[in-house]
């Protein structure tokens, strides 16, 4: 905890090692790992206060994601050539490390679980269950960028298991989409305004520094910053308009 400069992560690994029962050596991953700087970059200020009184809570679907999620514990080559079936074989074979980088309360269901629609066969990569949120997580893995068609894919499996699988004490299933690369905004355009149950999450094969989280963090904001920019001019056209 020495090398932890920030008092608010220091805050936070504290309490998140003695719930959860961290290892000294987990502690030293989740550290590493900056987990306290990945669950806060989807966090606004509010949220990440939060995390150092708190620790972390799960208690929305969105409260899952990590940006990003890492996988260096799987021992694949980034830059190697891979299927999608050899990374969910490392990840089976991972199953108890993927299950603790994926966060709280998470229990492995099935994997390849074949969904049947008049004849029609369609297999969700990973099912999971989240005992906090008391729903089934469906978790597809993607090589590469994220596409329109693997969020619609999920929407799918999410209804199948809503309407057929889930019951009635359960809440609403949620789909992860996880791959190497995300567009942020198409994601956005593709789901439904509102949306909950469909999230997607990126995953990288080595952990970052300190250095590239915190140079992300900042393009991050600068993109923010020009959206809303760009949105206040457009605003400006309208509120003249109903002056005149």
């Amino acid at each position: 905890m020495l090398g932890v400069r920030s008092a608010d992560a220091r805050a936070f690994y504290e309490i998140e090692a003695a719930r959860e029962g961290w290892s000294s050596r987990e502690l030293e991953r989740q550290v590493a790992s900056l987990l306290f700087e990945r669950l806060a970059k989807s966090r606004d200020k509010k949220k990440v206060m939060a995390l150092a009184r708190r620790g972390h809570q799960v208690e929305t679907p969105a409260d899952v994601i990590k940006e990003p999620f890492v996988l260096e514990f799987l021992g694949l080559d980034e830059r190697s050539e891979w299927r999608e079936r050899e990374l969910e074989q490392a990840i089976i074979d991972r199953i108890e490390a993927f299950l603790l980088e994926l966060g709280k309360g998470f229990c492995f269901v099935a994997r390849q679980k074949r969904l049947t629609l008049e004849g029609d066969h369609f297999y969700v990569d990973l099912v999971l269950y989240n005992r906090l949120l008391r729903c089934f997580v469906l978790v597809d893995l993607k090589l590469g960028k994220l596409t329109h068609q693997d969020l619609g894919q999920m929407q799918m499996y999410v209804n199948f298991f809503d309407r057929f699988q889930r019951a009635d004490h359960e809440a609403e299933t949620i789909g992860i989409v996880l791959c190497s690369e995300k567009n942020d905004a198409m994601a956005k355009i593709t789901l439904p305004e509102g949306n909950r149950q469909i999230l997607a999450g990126r995953y990288q094969m080595y952990l970052p520094s300190e250095d590239e989280l915190r140079a992300e963090l900042a393009r991050d904001r600068e993109s923010a910053e020009r959206g809303l920019r760009a949105l206040a001019l457009e605003e400006q056209p309208r509120r003249g308009g109903r002056k005149r």
